[in-house]
């Protein structure tokens, strides 16, 4: 970033991963997840955080070798040289960056709206919540890389002291017969809820984007990347039980919009629900920092390499425009679409560009020194989850196939003509 100075060291990366994830996922989807595969959504996130593991190993070898605030953008650069379908990859990255924003930021709104008395509560409000925190983050942002990592220390600390409290409480208290096998679901609805589960994770990939603000990247990267997906794991898992053996299923799913706080409520009565609802804030509020930060990185990235207008990469405050610009978008988006909707939508992207990113590794996976195992059980992971997430989809909602469909579209012709303008502005004048 513009101005950085190192200030990103290995817990402020972990922390920036961390806050990424938890914001964007129990707190949002949990309620989401579990209209599809009920009580047993905690099998679902243990399958999503092993996708995770694995990516993060092939990611984090990537960066390890690769140091650049373009994460993953630098990592397609390096498998497939700049170009068409690099630059296609990359613009589809940032909409599935455009996407995850969104999302954290109507969950934001959810959790918001509690506050206010129930005869107030319209949908005015939520917009009004989820763009003004979207606003306060990119100005937070525009002051740089050092006031980004101390916000994600404090309130990462903040959340998992609250979900970790949440947790032990909620599995002591909690009713075995309420997590009985009886009450599942279909085996093969919780591997569909991986559409929704998976995105839960993909906060992980803003470690990457970190790289040019870390002080030893090669060994800081790979270690950082690891231990946010693990912690997340754990917690997501234990979550999942405290908050399903208190809850039976469908009162979950009826409040799913703010289901975490609703799950404190037989535990600590009122005061527990207040609390749970202020750490949402806080999270989503730390997973749309971390996520602003990564966002600027990745546009900077594309924007240098031509593949994305100039624009982006111009300097302003600590930051670049690229941030402003997103800003924007991310609030046009959570307009447009719903929560379960932007997490399909966001996973399923994703999962692609994840697929794509590690089948290009094992192309220089001499240079990165990483297992040619790993990284193609990482590729195969990612494939088959989005392939379970896009089935998922099109019998549930044929509209998302085309807006993902769309996305593509767009990324390819964006791409064509960002090279036909770079290819005119570089054409010799004929005298």
């Amino acid at each position: 970033m513009h101005n950085s100075k190192k200030p990103i060291g290995f817990w402020s990366a972990v922390s920036m991963g961390i806050g990424a994830m938890v914001g964007a996922g129990i707190f949002a989807l949990l309620g989401e997840a579990s209209a599809i595969s009920g009580s047993a959504v905690y099998i679902s996130f243990i399958i999503g955080g092993v996708i995770a593991l694995f990516s993060g190993y092939s990611l984090g070898k990537l960066g390890a070798r690769y140091p650049s605030s373009g994460g993953i953008i630098e990592y397609l650069s390096q498998s497939y040289g700049i170009g068409f379908f690099t630059g296609t990859m990359g613009i589809m990255l940032y909409f599935s960056a455009i996407i995850s924003l969104s999302l954290i930021a109507k969950a934001f709104g959810n959790y918001a709206v509690t506050f206010l008395p129930v005869n107030e509560v319209t949908g005015i409000w939520h917009h009004f919540f989820s763009i003004g925190v979207i606003v306060l983050f990119v100005l937070i942002n525009l002051k740089g890389a050092k006031d980004v990592a101390i916000w994600e220390r404090v309130t990462v600390g903040i959340k998992f002291a609250v979900l970790a409290g949440l947790s032990i409480a909620g599995i002591t208290f909690l009713k075995p017969e309420l997590l009985s096998p009886s009450y599942y679901p279909p085996t093969s609805d919780i591997f569909f809820s991986l559409a929704i589960t998976f995105f839960a994770f993909e906060g992980f990939r803003v470690i990457t984007n970190t790289a040019e603000d870390m002080p030893n990247p090669s060994k800081t990267l790979p270690r950082a990347m690891m231990t946010a997906i693990l912690l997340v794991m754990v917690l997501y898992v234990a979550i999942a039980f405290a908050v399903f053996g208190n809850l039976p299923v469908e009162k979950v799913i009826e409040a799913k919009d703010f289901a975490l706080a609703e799950a404190a409520l037989p535990i600590f009565g009122q005061v527990g629900f207040t609390v749970v609802a202020i750490t949402a804030l806080i999270a989503t509020a730390s997973a749309i920092n971390a996520n602003l930060y990564a966002v600027t990185n990745v546009t900077y990235q594309l924007a240098k390499d031509g593949e994305l207008p100039a624009q982006f990469g111009k300097p302003i405050a600590h930051s670049r425009e690229g941030l402003i610009i997103s800003g924007v978008l991310v609030i046009i988006s959570s307009l447009l679409f719903d929560l379960s909707e932007i997490a399909a939508i966001g996973s399923i992207s994703i999962l692609f560009v994840h697929t794509v990113t590690h089948i290009g590794h094992l192309k220089i996976i001499s240079e990165t020194g990483a297992s040619k195992t790993l990284v193609f059980i990482a590729a195969m992971l990612s494939f088959i989850a989005m392939m379970l997430a896009l089935i998922y989809v099109s019998r549930t909602s044929d509209h998302i196939v085309y807006i993902l469909v769309g996305f593509v579209l767009v990324a390819s012709i964006t791409e064509i003509l960002l090279q036909k303008i770079a290819k005119r502005e570089i054409r010799p004048r004929v005298i």
